[in-house]
């Protein structure tokens, strides 16, 4: 199995079960059932296990797709977490993560994958999926905040992803706080629409860059 053989779904309410399954009884990581960027940390803690379950599952039952699936066959192997970044307020109590501007982007905050499919190609795909996936419901930046590590780093700490997997996808740093912490994006096109009557030959021009902020905002 590699990751071009992956299908990416949304993860919409009849797809629950599916996400619990994946998840397991350890909620993901230590009860945190994706929640961690989206409560307060008391709240997050407060909520870790039943709790935060409890909390996914309403983002999910209320059909606002917080995140995608990869099935290997029938079988969910993956997860990547994805919505406007104001759905996390996390992000923004961040000093290394706080907004670099006032751009509306999406956010990819974070990847689960089976440990039977892990180094498989399966984050890969999940990000191509994001890419498919956020322009249909009308995102055109995608934003990640991936780790850099600097020696040995514990998968554990990996959940936001590797800088080098967003590089290869084509995702350009912007902004740098930390030395382990760049974040990046990538501009999206939009899904062609059916073309006009006449201008049957008509084409957009997707942009060629992600926005950056100027020199002296890059913290560097």
């Amino acid at each position: 199995m590699t990751g071009a053989r992956l299908e990416i779904q949304p993860a919409s309410p009849e797809r629950w079960a599916d996400l619990e399954r994946l998840f397991g009884p350890n909620g993901a990581c230590a009860g945190c059932w994706c929640m961690w960027w989206r409560l307060p940390r008391a709240a997050w803690a407060e909520g870790k296990g039943e709790g935060n379950r409890r909390a996914l599952r309403a983002h999910v039952s209320g059909g606002t797709v917080p995140g995608l699936l990869a099935y290997d066959g029938d079988t969910p192997v993956g997860w990547v977490a994805l919505a406007p970044r104001a759905e996390y307020p996390r992000l923004g109590a961040s000093r290394i993560l706080a907004p670099v501007d006032a751009e509306p982007v999406w956010s990819i905050t974070c990847f689960y994958v089976a440990r039977s499919h892990r180094r498989r190609g399966v984050t890969r795909a999940l990000i191509a999926g994001a890419e498919r996936h956020a322009p249909e419901a009308g995102a055109s930046i995608l934003e990640a905040y991936p780790v850099e590590p600097r020696g040995a780093t514990a998968s554990a700490f990996l959940y936001t992803g590797l800088a080098s997997t967003f590089r290869a996808a084509g995702f350009e740093e912007v902004l740098r706080r930390s030395p382990t912490r760049p974040i990046v994006r990538k501009l999206l096109t939009a899904p062609r629409a059916p073309a006009a009557r006449g201008r049957a030959g008509a084409r957009s021009t997707p942009r060629s860059s992600p926005t950056r902020p100027s020199a002296s905002r890059r913290g560097r």
